[in-house]
This record gives structure tokens, sequence and C-alpha cells, in this order.
């Protein structure tokens, strides 16, 4: 037996030691304890070891193979609030809580049966004075011990446990508002997706998201400084926590309302019964937040916008369910702001489409996924075949042909309107003069091609048409351009000088839609054009047939309307194209008042170039 050298061991070790792991038997009692060496109770003298074990500031008790007590140390007596004298002969796994979870408890056993070197476990105890502590539970067997005794260690980890409550709570909540931060969100989100979490009888299965963005508070906080932001921003926590407690009294837990970031804020409803039920708690928030704030006697307005998300959970994840409020939100936004949008699925799909239009827009002009199709314009007096207007096509691999509604806005918006223009206008030009040499005996139609404004302002366009027309061969007379009416009449600068070298080297100049855009006529008379086209809500008011008795009759005044721009753009020597011209009724009426050419689905729909030469010559 080593008595003085393992004691100083013994407390050099007790000192030290911490939550993190087991101090070793065999460093600490000395020769393991067997019937003839029991342990005696203190005073009753014994092994040299015994003091020492007695006095460590480490918990410890000695177990025998059946898992009961053989002698406990006086810190370990106290630890438990209990007479050292009682623990002796009493079940150690009921004093530290071993057995109440069948993981623990079969680690336990292995280790009294020599079969495993340890059990580490945390223990939350119930101290007899009522309180609760946590402790560390360390099991090691007793080296050299026939009988199997074991060696239990416990320390108490309250305090650690308590820091690091704090330390994450502060890593979990927002500073300014207290409330639950990105991170808890998210763990929370997380968890309630779980299949275990929405498995169990008695639940509905679903889950509900009211995604929420302040109106204006840049302005405010930028005006205003942080300091009155941030105290807006507590005060609108506070309202929303107690509308998220009004929608949750008769539930087991209110919705979980968290501080995202900025002046987003999100509710999560677990268990949620339905989208009347989230249509409910947005329309509350968005009540709540309209009555003024009254911060430090300062007195200010907010309003908010709110994307709302019902689903079931089951095949939902965080970051779907993210994505969909958050393009709520953004749709509540563009409507108007200060009101709650509830997620749409085809219109999420049309985005997407949309999103993935945008994505291949420049890529699919390299490869040749454009064509044009011709449609015709054609003479009111005569019925025969003067021009055609050029419409692209996409024919996309995945969408199919799109007609340019689906992907022009699109192109305007990312600038590939640009080189798509430029293609369009030298295959509209080349088709042009192709159909020239083809019918030499005819007179020569001429090709119409829309231009979008950012193809003047991003290109070179007078260029581009000299050196198309040079390339093709085309006449400039045969070219004409088309310009919407806000385009034409907000012209100025650089456009309207290209518009004027553009009329000066011969080419026709249109401005499509006239009528609905910003209808300045004494302006007009100003302008390098040549051709007004009527926009189709004109010639729609001339449907009515005389034939037909049970049909509604126009409305004069459309008519009046109609005939008066057409006289006056006659008198600025403009020539006047109708489009959407689909009855015989509409065309008779257009030609009467004097309109020049029309074009719609009474005379043909966009065809192919080999169908504009068949009408060549011929009445349409």
């Amino acid at each position: 037996m080593r008595p003085i050298r393992r004691s100083s061991a013994l407390r050099e070790r007790a000192v030290s030691g911490t939550s993190e792991g087991p101090t070793p038997a065999a460093d600490l009692i000395g020769p393991a304890v067997t019937e003839s060496n029991a342990l005696p109770s203190p005073g009753t003298g014994g092994p040299p070891y015994w003091s020492a074990f007695s006095a460590a500031p480490l918990a410890m008790a000695v177990v025998d193979r059946d898992g009961m007590v053989a002698g406990a140390n006086s810190t370990f007596a106290e630890l438990l609030g209990r007479p050292a004298q009682e623990l002796t002969g009493t079940a150690a796994a009921d004093l530290v809580d071993l057995a109440s979870d069948t993981r623990t408890w079969h680690t336990y056993r292995e280790v009294l049966r020599g079969r495993q070197a340890e059990l580490l476990c945390t223990r939350r105890l119930k101290h007899p004075e009522g309180h609760f502590l946590w402790a560390r539970v360390t099991v090691a067997p007793l080296p050299g011990d026939e009988s199997g005794g074991v060696l239990l260690s416990v320390t108490d980890i309250s305090a650690h446990r308590e820091l690091q409550a704090r330390v994450r709570h502060l890593q979990m909540h927002d500073p300014v508002t207290r409330l639950p931060n990105r991170t808890l969100f998210f763990e929370r989100l997380t968890a309630a997706l779980e299949v275990e979490s929405y498995d169990e009888s008695g639940t509905t299965g679903r889950i509900g998201l009211c995604y929420l963005d302040l109106d204006g508070f840049k302005a405010i906080n930028d005006t205003l400084g942080n300091r009155v932001g941030d105290k807006l921003l507590a005060a609108v926590a506070e309202r929303l926590t107690h509308c998220a407690e009004q929608a949750g009294y008769a539930r087991s837990s209110p919705p979980l309302v968290a501080r995202l970031g900025g002046d987003e804020f999100a509710l999560l409803v677990e268990d949620s019964t339905g989208t009347e039920q989230l249509a409910d708690l947005a329309e509350s928030l968005l009540e709540t937040l309209r009555e003024p704030f009254d911060l430090s006697g300062r007195r200010l307005s907010v309003s908010a916008s709110i994307g709302v998300v019902e689903r079931h959970a089951a095949g939902t994840t965080p970051t779907a369910l993210m994505q969909a409020a958050d393009t709520t939100l953004y749709w509540a936004k563009a409507d108007g702001k200060d009101r709650w949008t509830l997620f749409d699925p085809e219109r999420n799909a049309h985005l997407i489409t949309r999103q993935a239009l945008a994505a291949t827009l420049r890529a699919a002009i390299d490869r040749g996924e454009f064509a044009l199709e011709y449609q015709p314009l054609v003479g009111m007096e005569d019925g025969r075949l003067r021009g055609v207007e050029a419409l692209v096509r996409w024919n996309h691999p995945q969408f199919g042909v799109l007609a340019p509604n689906r992907f022009i806005g699109l192109a305007e918006e990312d600038g590939s309107i640009v080189p798509l223009g430029r293609w369009v206008l030298a295959t509209a030009c080349r088709q042009a003069r192709a159909w020239q040499m083809a019918h030499p005996d005819e007179p020569p139609i001429f090709v119409s091609v829309n231009v979008a404004v950012r193809q003047v302002w991003d290109s070179d366009l007078v260029s581009d048409v000299a050196r198309i027309l040079e390339e093709t061969e085309l006449a400039p007379h045969l070219l004409q351009l088309e310009l919407t009416e806000s385009a034409v009449m907000g012209s100025s600068g650089r456009p309207l000088q290209d518009l004027q070298s553009l009329s000066d080297m011969g080419v026709r100049i249109a401005i499509d839609d006239f009528g609905t855009g910003y209808s300045n006529l004494a302006y007009l008379s100003r302008l390098p054009v040549s051709v007004l086209k009527l926009d189709g809500s004109f010639v729609r008011g001339f449907q009515y047939e005389s034939e037909n008795s049970a049909a509604v009759p126009p409305n004069p005044a459309d008519e009046v309307v109609v005939e008066a721009m057409i006289q006056l753009a006659h008198r600025l020597g403009l020539t006047v194209t109708a489009e959407c011209v689909e009855t015989m009724a509409q065309a008779s009426r257009l030609r009467r008042i004097g309109c020049d050419t029309g074009q719609g689905w009474l005379y043909s729909r966009p065809v192919s170039p080999d169908r504009i030469s068949e009408l060549m010559g011929a009445r349409v």
C-alpha cells in the first residue's frame, strides 16, 4: 500500500477535477475495496487513504457489483443533501437517476459487469430542499477489485449550465427587441418540420408563416437616427408579441415571434389549422401596426407588408418555406404595401418561368432559337397587301413557342433587346428583299419592325439601320420602324435626333398603339413620324354587326374619336393603320371614315414567309 503518495495525488486530482471526465479510481483510493477492507464510517479508523477520500472536494462513492453504495465521502452526502450513513446500502442508480433512460441504464449495468470501461452522463437531480441541480456523473471500474466494485463520482455543474444558458440566450435573441433571432427561428422551424414533430396523433400536420417587413422604416431610420429606429423596432416587437399571444390563447403555445434582421419579422404557427387562421393573424398584425407609435413624445406611423404561407409540413423544407414567404412578401410590396398576400403556386410558377427565361435569353440569341412571323398590313380601299409587321417568336426547348409578350420585357430589362433587336431588323430586311426579288412584277411590300427605346439609347441605331439596308440592298422606304406612343412623344435629345436621321434616310417612322399614351397632338406635328397605328381598343368599339339584331349597338363617340384622329393625321401628312381588325363591320366603318390600312385576324394571323409570298398580288 502507498498511502502518503496516493493521498497527495488524490488532493491534486480532486482540486483540479472538472466535469469533463472522471478521475481514475486507482489514483484516488489505492487498492480495491474488498470484503476484508471495506470502507469504514468516518472517525472509525481504516486504511490510510480513507482520510483523503473522506476529505476530497470531489463527491465520490464506491459501488459494489450489485449497484449498492459501499461507502461515500462527505462531499457526496452534502451534494445530495443526505447523511453519509444513510447512503451506504442504497442503490446508486436511484441516487443519481441512472435508470431514467434505457441507454444510460444499459451502459451503467455494463460497467458494473466489467464489460464497459466507463459511463459519463449529465443528470438533473432534485435536492431534498426542493431545488434542482445539474450534475456530471462518472462511473468507472476499480482496477484489481475482484468483487467488481466501481467508483461513482459526481460534479455539480449547475453554475456552468446556467452560464451556458445565458450565453445561448444572448446568441439566440436579438439585443434590440429581445425576440428570438434568425438562428433560433430556423432552429425552431427545422424542428417543427421534422417528421417526429407532426406525425403524432391529434396534430394537423400543417405549418404556417407570416413574413413581415415594415413599410418606410428605412426613411424613419435615416432621418431620425438609429436610436429612434431601434425604439420603433422594440415597440413593433411588443405589439407583434401581444398579437401572437392573443392568437394563441386557446392553443398550447402562441406563434413564435422572431426578428430575422433589419425591419423583418416572422411569426411561425406550428400545427396550423389552415389559411383562414393565418389570414386572421395577418389581418390582426396589420391592424395593430396601423396605430401610431408614441416614442418619447414623438408620434410615428408605420405600416407593414406581410407574406403568408400555409401548407402541409410533410415534404416542406425550411428553405422552401422561406423562399415562398419571401416571394409572397415581395408580391405584397409590389401590390401596394400595407397589406398581406397569400402564397399563390400558379403565380409563383409564372415567376419561376420568368426567371428561367431571363437566365437563358442571351444564350438563346447565340443559339439561334428565335424566328420571325409576319402579319399582313392591308389597304382598306382595295384589300391588297401593302406591307407586313415582323413579329419575333422564341422556339424555347422547354416551354415551346413563346410570343413576344413573354420575353420582350425581360430583354429590355437586361439589355439583351439590343442584340435581339439587331437580329430581328437584319432578318426582316433580308426577307423583305427576298420577297421583292421573288416577285419582280408585283409592287414591293414594306416590312415594319418594332424598336424599343433602349435600342436607341444603348446602341447606334442609325448606323445599324444604314449598315443592314446596305447589306440587304433593301430600299429605305421599304423599312418601317415602330415605336410606342409614350416612347416617341417623350423623346428628346439623342432619341429625337436618331429618329430625325432615320427619317431623313427615307425610313418610315410609325407610332404604335396611338391614343393610349401622351396624346400630345401639338408635339406630334414636330416629330419625324409618317404613320399612326391606332390602338386596338378603339377598333374593338366597332364590332356591331347590323344584321345581328341581338348585338349591342356601338358607342357613337368611338367612331367620332377615331374619325377625328384620322382626319388630323391626314392633315399632318400621315397615314393611319388600324390594329386588331377582326370583323367585316369594323373594316367597312374604318374604310368609310378614311383609314388607310388595316391589320388583324380578319385578314390574317401572323404567318410564315412562304404564306406571305402566296398573298402577294392577291386580294386579302
